[in-house]
């Protein structure tokens, strides 16, 4: 029975979806205006593992991850590269699914842009108008009148009392309370064109928080079952969220029997590089494709999903090639069982022990910890039973070896692609050959000591060298 943390309620809870084997999920994306670095990739990689999971679980998964094609950052690039929006937009959307394609993560369902969606949002801004949750101020702007939402703070334990704005945005001279936030924004004189959107409070465009209460909304319903994103967008983002919502769907009369917009609240950890987090002043800023020139994907995938995904992790060198060595442990045992035949019959419960044991930790709030070491148990008996030649186990521990990590996205090669694969600046796979050949050499010359001084050579490099029979040299990475 699957149990899920609900930020909400700060503790975990059975997972019961609204409608009976379907799951409705909509996570927060980014803001297309640079190229994704690895706090996206965290996200990406988290929700991904959980629509996994689900699916695996016999849920149908509808999982919508928007799209942030309009915003201040935005409007600022493209104004310093002097191109369209729309121009830049697409260029980093295009980047952001390259960058997902190759971690080898699976699409969202929907992804939904902002800039699609401003009828919709002028829709809800609205109806919060009528219920006078919302006003306009004196320099254009519309605002959501935050101390007439009765229970805001919720979601991040915030009182409004201690609140600041400091804490949320920078007050605007129209703004009746510091800590009301925009709907939408009045259009600036010296602002371009292609920024603004006609709507009944004149020329403007969204404000950020409404965009995601108006996409899910159209997308998965007034009530849904899983809303997701960082830890950073608990507050204010998502804790704005819930007030413009529900107080569109109930006025300020909202009580705590009214259904709430969404039933599980997910929100994954930060990265943090040398103990601090990540960015870009303080130097320690990574992008994925700056990842991925000297990593596998598979390895920062396991990288990520080493740690349980509500968990603060720490990025290094370090970390990911311990990822890769657990990898390369996982990948081993997989090799050994290359090439034997099947047995006509296969016996499912030599493995069903690690299944169950993988099947509680993934329904624990999506344990990957515990499933990985699951994982690695299931390799440590393959390799004994290998050992002692007991074949139809053999086969059986393969077989929920490669399904189970699949359900993470792993052990999903040829083991050898992985084994032989390099992170850059390690030898190739050509100069590895070269070692090979002039150690065979050596051998044929009777020269074990030079034959010996290259094997140890190529370990000291990372490179493992394995006889066997018929004079063939099979390599890996250590």
């Amino acid at each position: 029975m699957l149990q899920i943390y609900n930020t909400l309620n700060r503790s975990k809870q059975v997972f019961t979806p609204l409608v009976s084997g379907q799951v409705k999920m909509y996570v927060c994306g980014m803001t297309v205006y640079d190229f994704c670095h690895i706090g996206h990739a965290r996200v990406m990689i988290v929700f991904d593992m959980v629509a996994r999971w689900l699916r695996a679980s016999g849920y149908e998964v509808i999982y919508v991850r928007n799209i942030t094609d309009i915003d201040d950052k935005i409007i600022q690039r493209a104004i310093e590269n002097g191109e369209p929006i729309a121009a830049l937009t697409q260029r980093f959307i295009d980047a952001m699914h390259a960058d997902s394609d190759a971690l080898g993560l699976m699409r969202p369902d929907q992804e939904p842009r902002a800039t699609a969606y401003i009828e919709q949002m002028q829709g809800m801004i609205g109806r919060l108008m009528e219920q006078e949750i919302a006003y306009q101020a004196d320099d254009g702007d519309v605002n959501y009148a935050v101390r007439r939402f009765l229970g805001y703070g919720r979601l991040s334990g915030k009182s409004l009392d201690d609140l600041n704005a400091g804490e949320r945005v920078a007050v605007g001279s129209g703004k009746r309370d510091p800590l009301d936030f925009v709907l939408w924004k009045s259009a600036k004189e010296d602002e371009p064109s292609d920024t603004r959107w006609q709507s009944p409070w004149g020329e403007g465009r969204p404000g950020w928080h409404i965009e995601c209460s108006a996409m899910s909304c159209a997308l998965l319903g007034q009530h849904f079952d899983i809303h997701g994103g960082g830890a950073d967008l608990q507050f204010p983002h998502h804790e704005n969220e819930i007030a413009q919502t529900e107080g569109a769907l109930y006025g300020q009369d909202r009580s705590d029997s009214d259904t709430p917009w969404v039933n599980y609240w997910m929100h994954n950890g930060h990265i943090r590089v040398n103990q601090e987090k990540m960015s870009k002043s303080l130097g320690n800023f990574f992008l994925i494709r700056d990842v991925l020139q000297q990593y596998d994907p598979e390895v920062i995938r396991f990288f990520m999903l080493r740690a349980h995904y509500r968990s603060p992790i720490n990025y290094s060198d370090v970390q990911l090639d311990e990822s890769r060595s657990g990898l390369a442990r996982l990948y081993t045992a997989l090799a050994q069982a290359n090439g034997m035949a099947a047995p006509a019959k296969q016996d499912a419960s030599f493995a069903a022990p690690w299944v169950q044991r993988f099947n509680a930790a993934m329904d624990d709030d999506f344990n990957t910890p515990d499933a990985i070491a699951v994982l690695f148990d299931l390799a440590s008996e393959l390799n004994r039973k290998h050992a002692a030649g007991e074949f139809d186990a053999v086969h059986a521990l393969t077989q929920a070896l490669q399904s189970l990590a699949s359900v993470l996205g792993f052990l999903e090669r040829d083991p050898s692609a992985f084994l032989q694969g390099g992170n850059a600046g390690e030898l190739d796979a050509t100069a590895i050959e070269e070692y090979i050949a002039a150690r065979a050499a050596a051998k044929q010359a009777k020269a074990f000591e030079k034959a010996d001084a290259i094997r140890a050579d190529l370990l000291k490099q990372g490179v493992v060298l394995e006889d066997k029979p018929g004079g063939i040299t099979e390599w890996r990475r250590a």
